[in-house]
This record gives C-alpha cells, sequence and structure tokens, in this order.
C-alpha cells in the first residue's frame, strides 16, 4: 500500500473485493430485497432462483460468505449495514466490485441517493501492480427531462499511464474546489479529500467499525439455476495474485 493510502480498509486485505463499493441510503435489509426484487424481473433471471440470506459475525465473516468469488455472472451480492443510514454493497467478482450500474439503478428505482466509491492505490512499477484511482459517483432519483440520473462525479484515475481528472454536476457546498486546479492531476482529488466528503454525507467507509454494528445482520442475495453461467471461482487469494495485489 502506497504512503498517500494509508487507511485503506481492512488494510487492503479484501481487495478487489473492496477496492470500489456501493452505499445505499437505506437500511440494510429493506436494500436487500428491493434489489432481490429487480432482480427477480430481470428476462435473464427467467430460470433462477434468487435468496435472501442473513450473515451474522464480523465484517471479515461477512465478506467470506461471498466466497469462492466468480469469474462468470456475479454469483453473489452483500448488503452490509453501518453505523449510519446508509447501507454498503458489494459483489463477489472476482476482478472486484462494480457498482455502477446497480447503485444507478437503485436510486432510481427507489428514489433514494446510492454511491459509489472507488479507492485504489497506484502501485504500478513496469508490468506489476495496479493503476490508481480515487473516484466518488453520486446517484439520485430520476429527474425529469434528463436521461442520467447522476449527480455529482468527482474523479482521479490514472489511465493506462496518464493521470486524469473528471468532474460533472453542482459541487456540494463541502467541497475543496480549489484542489480542482492543481497543477499535478494526481492533487486534484486526493484520498483524503474522498474521506472528508464522505464524512460530510454520513459515511466512514474505511474504518473497520463503521460495518456490523452490535446486534445487525447483513444480507447476502445469492442467484442460482440453469440458466445462470457460473465460470471459473477463485479463492480471495487467487483473486488478488491475478490482480497483482
Amino acid at each position: 500500500m502506497t504512503q498517500e493510502m494509508k487507511g485503506l480498509l481492512l488494510e487492503d486485505r479484501w481487495a478487489p473485493v473492496t477496492s470500489e463499493m456501493g452505499f445505499l441510503e437505506l437500511g440494510a435489509e429493506q436494500a436487500a430485497q428491493a434489489f432481490a426484487t429487480w432482480q427477480r424481473g430481470l428476462p435473464t433471471s427467467r430460470d433462477s432462483t434468487i435468496e435472501v440470506s442473513p450473515v451474522s459475525g464480523t465484517l471479515e465473516q461477512a465478506l467470506s460468505s461471498l466466497l469462492p468469488l466468480s469469474g462468470g455472472e456475479t454469483q453473489r451480492r452483500l448488503f452490509i449495514p453501518t453505523r449510519s443510514a446508509w447501507t454498503a454493497y458489494v459483489s463477489s467478482q472476482w476482478t472486484g466490485t462494480d457498482a455502477t450500474s446497480p447503485m444507478s439503478t437503485m436510486a432510481r428505482r427507489l428514489s433514494i441517493r446510492c454511491l459509489r466509491v472507488v479507492a485504489v492505490p497506484h502501485t504500478l512499477r513496469g508490468d506489476k501492480g495496479r493503476y490508481g484511482s480515487v473516484m466518488l459517483d453520486v446517484f439520485g432519483p430520476e429527474q425529469p427531462g434528463k436521461i442520467s440520473n447522476t449527480v455529482r462525479v468527482v474523479e482521479v484515475a490514472n489511465d493506462g499511464g496518464r493521470w486524469v481528472f473528471v468532474q460533472s454536476g453542482e459541487p456540494f457546498p463541502f467541497e475543496q474546489v480549489e484542489h480542482y486546479q492543481a497543477r499535478r492531476v494526481r492533487d486534484r482529488f486526493t484520498f483524503e479529500m474522498l474521506k472528508d466528503y464522505l464524512r460530510h454525507l454520513g459515511l466512514s467507509p474505511f474504518e473497520e467499525d463503521f460495518y456490523m454494528p452490535q446486534g445487525s445482520r447483513a444480507w447476502l442475495i445469492q442467484k442460482t439455476g440453469p440458466s445462470t453461467t457460473v465460470g471459473k471461482e477463485y479463492t480471495l487469494e487467487e483473486a488478488r495474485a491475478a490482480r497483482v495485489l
């Protein structure tokens, strides 16, 4: 882990699963049940069974319910309660959680706010390591006359060797907009800025004790059936090795 990103969730032990996460401004069980209802209505789920099961224990025990990680269709998705009004979302894809479409869709369907949060340290050396990124995407209810329900995007990422900064939508009052003109692109939106923005939104997603408050349960959605494309399965260690972690 690079010095500039010290303090990632669980010291980044669960990357790539937790390198990208979704957050829904809704209770965990309600979010999971609503997600399952949406999935059951999809044509691709016609011959499948979609079950919702409670998961107790620590954060790492909850994350373990996603294993093995899947190389084909996403088999498992986990909704984790927090010490806030937000519920975290991660999935069993071996390449890491992809939160964009699920969070955009859930925000539109339920008329709530949803987030996509990405924090990946830049560790690339030669042909080994990862391209770094710090991203915050905010989705909201459907807006009349607008195709997209994206409310705000602030992102810095290394795109194949070149750092790029992207923003769209109206800045929140708490944003440090003066940094967006920094000469060095990667300084325009840092990990510390991401954490600060999330604190203003009521989240502390890189702290282990933010999740699984005492007496709470996470909710696992599992899809099975003849039409489900399982693909190759991976242990967490295999997925991390393949992503050069």
